[in-house]
């Protein structure tokens, strides 16, 4: 049974030199509500990224996405056992979604987020064609997740955390709706390889996430290290 609530989360925008991923970033520029000058956290002071448009969802789904970026080690890495309740914040069109509800199985359950109507309509369509009934759809605010509190195992996002426009708001949110051992797991591209192909605001170095995470309450675990181009960051709640 798919369910659509309120939900407030974005989709992140990753730039290589593909002609693809350039079409893309056009879209997200051209779409995006904080075209102007970019925010700066300010734990970190790194430049928040722009938000990824739905225009854009092509890129997510683009078949290199494997080979490239390897999300089938990185679900096998994420350890995550049938009966888990997992969210996918910032779910986009769902290309991790249907694999974290596989990885559930029918006892578990998933909650796929987006700040995007038009990427959690994307999403329904595949969850549908999979015939999945253990993903709930959540439209999400640039302020609030909204998800259920205490509920979650796992929280992940991949390539989304960049781009949140109020990170820290988001980070509380979260950290209430994990259990208390809960994980929030971040998949981000790594700022300290330069001769990663994406554009360096879309990036994040270790140290950046663990000085906005930890001031927020979130206990760094470790760095999984299986991914060519990504960090997999492990936080507990």
């Amino acid at each position: 049974m798919l369910l659509i609530r309120p939900l407030t989360w974005t989709r992140g925008t990753v730039v290589t030199a593909a002609a693809l991923v350039a079409a893309a970033l056009v879209a997200v520029v051209l779409s995006s509500a904080t075209a102007g000058a970019q925010a700066r956290h300010p734990v970190s002071g790194r430049a928040i990224a722009q938000v990824m448009g739905y225009e854009g969802a092509a890129w997510l789904e683009r078949p290199e996405r494997e080979s490239e970026e390897r999300p089938s080690k990185a679900i096998k890495a994420l350890d995550i056992k049938p009966g888990q309740v997992v969210a996918d914040v910032g779910a986009g069109s769902g290309y991790y979604t249907v694999r974290l509800a596989e990885r559930v199985g029918p006892t578990g359950r998933v909650f796929a987020t987006d700040i995007q109507p038009e990427m959690l309509s994307l999403l329904r369509s595949r969850v549908a064609r999979a015939r999945l009934d253990n993903v709930e759809l959540v439209l999400s605010a640039d302020a609030d997740p909204r998800l259920p509190e205490g509920l979650f195992d796992l929280v992940l996002m991949v390539d989304v955390y960049h781009e949140l426009a109020r990170p820290q708001e988001v980070l509380r949110k979260l950290r209430a709706s994990l259990k208390p051992d809960g994980r929030l797991v971040l998949v981000e591209f790594r700022k300290e390889n330069a001769w990663v192909p994406i554009r360096e605001e879309h990036k994040m170095s270790v140290k950046e996430a663990r000085m906005e995470l930890e001031a927020e309450g979130y206990r760094f675990e470790r760095v999984i290290g299986v991914l060519p181009w990504q960090h997999i960051l492990v936080f507990r709640r």
